[in-house]
């Protein structure tokens, strides 16, 4: 079958409900959460503002628009590789440079919600995910693999989502040797639905922050805030995560979609 047939059907698939589409995004305003970061580790990105242009009255008759002020790593978010300073270095690691090409991609889906629900400090590791494997077959290269964990039903409160005492912040991620373990197998990102692509205690980790610092350091992407995990399967998705095209950008927030079998 050629590529120009393939095309063809799936747009009669779309068009039938043979395939659907799965909006993997939480909603963007003024009320998403926001990561905070210690006044002695860095400055915090700032909360959403939406800003009125017009609205149909004397400041624009016919149309109305706004205007917003929001970070790059807002909301539902793409981590391009000069997020982080592993990455800083890399060729095209910027959103505006990134090739198209790597924002369509399978993806893998690793069903970790009764772990978390029972643990929110919860960490994935290899052994799991060479399990999960053995079930549902290899991690493809060129792939996502997207830890799910039904975090998201938090993401209307804030102080749920974030989740931090005194301690720090709980919430679930990859060990280090799980990024070091899936980028072995050639995948394209690595995805979650808690606020950052890591857990909430990988200061800690050696290395620190180890889905940033090595996804980045190997010029690879990150998906955080995402919803709906557990309305795809553990494979056969196709994820479409397109950032805008900042100049220069080292992130993005996004509508992430899937396209999964009707």
């Amino acid at each position: 079958m050629s590529a120009q047939e393939i095309l063809s059907n799936v747009a009669t698939a779309l068009a039938g409900g043979g395939i659907k589409v799965v909006d993997l995004a939480a909603p963007l305003g003024p009320d998403t959460p926001i990561l905070y970061l210690p006044p002695e580790i860095g400055k915090n990105t700032p909360k959403v503002e939406v800003h009125t242009i017009s609205h149909y009255d004397q400041d624009g008759p016919y149309w109305a628009w706004n205007w917003m002020v929001l970070g790059e790593h807002t909301g539902t978010h793409f981590d391009a590789p000069a997020h982080w300073i592993t990455g800083k270095d890399n060729t095209d690691n910027t959103t505006d440079t990134i090739p198209p090409q790597n924002f369509v991609a399978p993806a893998n889906v690793i069903d970790c919600s009764a772990e978390v629900a029972a643990n929110p400090d919860f960490l994935l590791t290899v052994d799991a995910v060479k399990a999960w494997e053995a079930k549902h077959g290899a991690i493809e290269p060129g792939s996502w693999v997207l830890m799910r964990t039904d975090w998201y039903h938090r993401n209307t409160d804030a102080a749920a989502f974030l989740n931090a005492d005194a301690n720090g912040p709980h919430s679930p991620g990859p060990t280090p040797e799980v990024i070091e373990y899936i980028l072995s197998k050639g995948v394209i990102g690595w995805g979650v639905e808690t606020v950052g692509t890591d857990a909430g205690a990988a200061a800690g980790f050696n290395p620190p922050f180890p889905a940033h610092n090595l996804m980045h350091k190997a010029n690879r992407y990150g998906l955080a805030s995402l919803v709906n995990l557990d309305k795809l399967p553990p494979k056969g998705a196709i994820l479409i995560a397109a950032p805008l095209k900042f100049v220069q950008g080292t992130g993005s927030p996004v509508r992430v979609l899937a396209l999964v079998a009707g």
